[in-house]
């Protein structure tokens, strides 16, 4: 028997139906049909479906919709500007090309925008190391650390 649950989601307050037992990944994707949040691993090992709660960087598979409840979630979706302006850090994506198929994408930039706003780490080992909890299977990682690189300044100026 499902529950009502209300949360803001990029910036908006919705009420919807979960099942006590829904992941906050299922929620996002299949009830908000919000599909830039990814679908991995559903064992929190791969990051692709980091979004941020209340701010901070959370891998969705690993949270129930119910624990989510009167808390604020922002997904890739939610961050670039009304007008489309892109948000410095998938600017720098974009620019560094720090990607390869785009799946890991949208956790790589939510796990980086939290690794600058949180843990403030600049300098390739540090990103390199704050970005562990992220997979990519396409690339070296080098345009990624060097994306993350470009955004952390870019939000910092």
């Amino acid at each position: 028997m499902g529950m009502q649950i209300t949360l803001t989601v990029n910036g908006e307050s919705v009420t919807r139906e979960a099942e006590p037992n829904q992941l906050l990944v299922h929620f996002i994707r299949d009830t908000l049909r919000l599909t830039g949040t990814h679908v991995g691993c559903d064992t929190t090992q791969c990051g692709a479906c980091t979004v941020h709660v209340d701010g901070k960087a959370v891998k969705s598979c690993g949270m129930l919709a119910a624990q989510a409840a009167g808390k604020a979630v922002t997904t890739i979706e939610g961050l670039a500007a009304a007008d489309g302006t892109l948000h410095p850090m998938q600017a720098a994506f974009r620019s560094c090309h720090g990607l390869q198929c785009g799946f890991c994408t949208p956790g790589m930039v939510m796990s980086a925008i939290d690794l600058v706003q949180h843990h403030g780490c600049h300098n390739e080992q540090q990103v390199r190391e704050a970005l562990e909890g992220n997979i990519c299977r396409c690339t070296g990682y080098h345009n990624i650390v060097k994306a993350v690189q470009q955004g952390a300044a870019a939000m910092q100026a």
